[in-house]
């Protein structure tokens, strides 16, 4: 390997070229150099990848609870149920992709292993479906069912669906995180292409899944099933096979070892020292690692922050460490350096500002639920020619794309220029808050267009589609607000995970998102449950009854509105709180951040 060399300026070289200043590495390990890895060039084969994958997996999700109850023949609560459980396997798998990434394989690796076995688990769906499910021939659509099917060939579908959620679900934190390591955010230039990544991440998702949502939604509802599989495992493989296409150009970050671990001998530490006396500004007495050893596994150093000053005594070099030192046998279960030490305590930071994002979840997974039947009750037809229900979320995805758009163009050079303090617009925490701001106005915007659908709605209907004279079209301001609040508060909050985590643990930030959705699932199942058990006392219909026009589905929303609105004061209380993390550049070059305000 080339000789590192440090110039005046503070800049790597390897040889005469300049090589990244945050301690990525190419393919091979060596320091990546700037001109030839990383940037645009890798950056848009992973957007490309991310779009692809995308509408893999939601060509197979968006219409898996259909193929449960027309193909397998399950009732709807089942069916359900199973979807449920399976797209809470997917955030399962993610925590464990974030895991392995972060600890032993490292970021490409994991997507490459996840990817491979995602596209296995499509091609066995398609096949099985080809070749077992869809009997007889043509069956699967509205009018159609399929006949039964042996207890193997329903295992094998079974196995091949839960191979898309442990491949999607183990590739999907990681792929973000790639992405952002392709950017040297030492460097301003690519500081700036790294945020902006960001953004256009979360587009292509959503273009993915647009055309998922739309064209392969349309396929598949009218039973054309193993075609809409096949595409999806095409998309699949097609991204596959580009991402290993630029993997000489790609920059990596070394896998920093078990996180668990180092957490536990943080806390084990500083227990074994709890009876010591702790200087008051004995920073100087913590434990650092030597300056020529300045990163651990190339990741950079946290500074020592106030806070949590019990877990400083993991750091504090008491005489018996003093001894171990001198026979260079430092025990790591009595004494830790302060970057293991900080990294305990970005985590707990992180923690309330994470919980604060459930309830935004709560709000986003409307628009699979309750959004759909509030529009299956509403008008759906446009001369002879009729509007699916769940086709509407295609209105947020449209909004996304604006939103995005506006807000990188115009909103963020607009905001700069006022703030005139040289920072770049709006901080990851304050467009979070603008997030759930513009979510509680989701919520009301539902709640009086669901006040004035019962006014028009026959209350004495049986199947109440279309029950009620009010168009569909007027959820469109619901589910555009959706897509606006979405790149405020899911792009901030992919930012500020990837921006405040330490270098060692990117894919569990990333990781975090996706929780947050999935609980935010959970919690608005058991709101709903909760709802329905309090307001159908008294034999009362209840406010999400199965005939909505005797229900109350605009409280539902205003209650949603009310909680939102609660927890934004809590958001700003935590977010004031709040303190960066604050790293050093390698070997003493410091590039602290300021503390994130609202």
């Amino acid at each position: 390997m080339a000789c590192l060399e440090v110039c005046k300026e503070g800049k790597f070289k390897v040889g005469r070229e300049e090589c990244t200043f945050d301690g990525t590495v190419d393919w091979h390990g060596r320091p990546a150099i700037k001109d030839k890895s990383g940037q645009w060039v890798a950056g848009i084969i992973i957007l490309l990848n991310q779009g692809l994958a995308t509408l893999a997996f939601f060509g197979v999700g968006v219409n898996l609870v259909l193929f449960l109850t027309r193909v397998l023949q399950q009732s709807n609560a089942d069916a359900a149920n199973n979807v449920s459980k399976w797209t809470g396997t997917v955030y399962i798998f993610s925590l464990v992709g974030a895991f392995l990434s972060d600890s032993y394989w490292g970021r490409y690796k994991t997507c490459a292993i996840f990817q491979v076995i995602f596209v296995i688990g499509l091609v066995i769906l398609s096949l099985s479906s080809y070749l077992f499910l869809i009997r007889p021939k043509g069956c699967g659509n509205e009018l159609t069912p399929c006949g039964s099917h042996s207890s193997m060939e329903v295992s094998l579908f079974y196995l091949s669906i839960y191979l898309v959620a442990l491949g999607n679900g183990g590739y999907q934190p990681n792929i973000a995180t790639f992405g952002a390591d392709q950017f040297d955010e030492e460097d301003p230039r690519e500081g700036q292409s790294k945020v902006a990544f960001f953004s256009y991440f979360y587009l292509a998702l959503n273009l993915g899944s647009l055309f998922s949502n739309t064209i392969l939604g349309y396929f598949e509802d009218e039973g054309v099933w193993a075609l809409g599989f096949w595409a999806s495992a095409g998309s699949a493989f097609a991204a596959l096979v580009l991402f290993l296409g630029g993997t000489s150009r790609y920059r990596h970050f070394k896998p920093s070892g078990n996180p668990l671990s180092r957490f536990c001998q943080v806390i084990i530490a500083a227990m074994k020292k709890w009876k010591l006396e702790m200087p008051r500004d004995g920073e100087e007495e913590l434990y650092n690692v030597h300056a020529k050893d300045c990163s651990m596994n190339g990741n950079r150093k946290i500074l020592h922050t106030d806070g949590f000053k019990f877990l400083d005594r993991a750091a504090f070099i008491s005489s018996r460490d003093i001894d171990d030192q001198k026979r260079d046998c430092r025990n790591p279960w009595r004494l830790c350096p302060i970057t293991q030490v900080e990294e305990v305590k970005c985590i707990l930071r992180l923690l309330p500002i994470w919980l604060c994002t459930i309830i935004y979840s709560v709000v986003f997974t409307q628009m699979a639920s309750l959004f759909v039947e509030q529009g299956a009750a509403m008008k759906t037809t446009v001369s002879n020619f009729k509007i699916p229900p769940a086709s509407m979320s295609s209105f947020d995805i449209l909004s996304v794309a604006f939103f995005i758009f506006l807000y990188r163009r115009v909103l963020d050079p607009l905001v700069s220029r006022v703030k005139k303090t040289g920072s770049k617009g709006l901080t990851e925490l304050q467009r979070m808050g603008v997030g759930l701001v513009i979510a509680i106005v989701a919520m009301i915007s539902a709640g009086l267009v669901e006040c004035y659908r019962l006014r028009y709605a026959r209350k004495d209907c049986t199947h109440c589609e279309g029950s009620s004279s009010m168009s569909i079209f007027w959820q469109v301001p619901q589910y555009a607000l959706i897509g606006a609040s979405e790149v405020f508060m899911y792009v901030g909050q992919l930012e500020f995970f990837n921006a405040q985590t330490p270098d060692g643990l990117k894919s569990f930030g990333s990781a975090l998102c996706m929780t947050s959705i999935s609980l935010g699932n959970y919690v608005s199942s058991l709101l709903v449950t909760m709802v329905m058990k309090i307001s159908t006392e008294d034999h009362m219909p209840g406010w999400i009854p199965g005939n909505l026009n005797k229900g109350h589905l605009d409280r539902f929303y205003f209650l949603l509105a009310t909680l939102t609105t609660i927890d934004l004061v809590v958001y700003i209380a935590c977010a004031r709180w709040y303190k960066s993390i604050q790293l050093e550049g390698k070997c003493e070059l410091n590039d602290q951040e300021e503390n994130f305000r609202v």
